[in-house]
């Protein structure tokens, strides 16, 4: 073998190592690239996973936000006028209530100046005082009333607001989420496509039964529609408090309920609540009221 020989077949081995080290730095290479992409796609693909996630709830959550506005809005307009119904209706027994006393005062003073018709002067001036423990007990149950009706526009306000706050919330965790993906795409030049909204159909709301601790039974005796209030049979020795909630009924049938205002031994007065428009359904002297349904 000449020397020239040796030489290409020396050339050729080292030739052939340098190749083979070349195929394996490029397979090596290879792996070590299709790894970090693997694990590159699998982190987008979570982040766009929660970012579609966010999104759902952020729609649902708007939905419910606009509906509960909408229903909130149309309770609020109905407590204002009735707050304004109220106030003219306070201004009005005030008015009463003042011309009362002024009566009273004229009587104190014809019952001392005639001593002759003191008997018959004693009679209007209890009559009058009358109409002013009636006409007061009207004025605390209207302001009564006005105090819950604020109460309960208050309580709305602060709903809309609790539900605002838990909206901005969730925008702005949509916004984080939009921009770790927007980063995450950017490092293979592309920008993430904004998906068109679901929205998510809300179930109805379900009123939950009240509970009641004891069970007090009675039936109306007076009921006075024009100033919504009812006149019930049994008093504080049935155990009657003021805030009791009685249910009435008539052969089985709901009618309305009374919530105590004034508590006598042997009856209790109290303003009438959930009053149907039916005429036929309204309360009427004899039908049933108890604490329990």
């Amino acid at each position: 073998m000449s020397t020239l020989t040796k030489v290409l077949i020396v050339l050729l081995t080292i030739a052939s190592i340098f190749l083979c080290g070349i195929v394996v730095t490029y397979v090596a290479s290879a792996d070590n690239y299709k790894e970090k992409y693997d694990s590159l796609f699998s982190r987008y693909q979570t982040a766009q996973d929660r970012k579609e996630d966010a999104e759902a709830q952020l729609n649902a959550l708007k939905t419910r936000t606009d509906e509960e506005k909408l229903k909130l809005n149309g309770e609020i307009s109905q407590r204002t006028q009735e707050v304004a119904a109220l106030k003219a209706n306070l201004t009005k027994i005030e008015i009463e209530r003042d011309t009362a006393l002024r009566k009273e005062g004229n009587w104190a003073s014809i019952t001392k100046d005639l001593t002759a018709t003191n008997d018959n002067q004693r009679q209007l001036l209890e009559n009058a005082l009358d109409g002013q423990k009636k006409l007061n007990a009207e004025l605390i149950k209207e302001r009564r009333q006005l105090d819950d009706t604020t109460a309960a526009l208050l309580e709305k306000g602060a709903i809309i607001a609790q539900l605002e706050g838990k909206l901005r919330s969730l925008i702005e965790d949509s916004t984080t989420l939009q921009n770790t993906l927007d980063k995450y795409l950017r490092q293979y030049g592309k920008a993430f496509v904004q998906p068109s909204p679901v929205t998510r159909v809300r179930e109805a709301a379900r009123v939950a039964p009240l509970v009641a601790d004891i069970d007090l039974k009675g039936s109306l005796i007076a009921v006075n529609l024009k100033d919504l209030l009812a006149e019930i049979s049994i008093g504080a020795a049935d155990g009657v408090k003021e805030g009791m909630r009685f249910h009435t009924t008539r052969e089985s049938a709901f009618v309305c309920d009374v919530v105590i205002l004034e508590v006598e031994p042997e009856k209790a007065v109290g303003w009438i609540e959930l009053l149907q428009e039916q005429p036929q359904n309204q309360p009427r002297a004899g039908d049933a009221v108890s604490t329990n349904l």
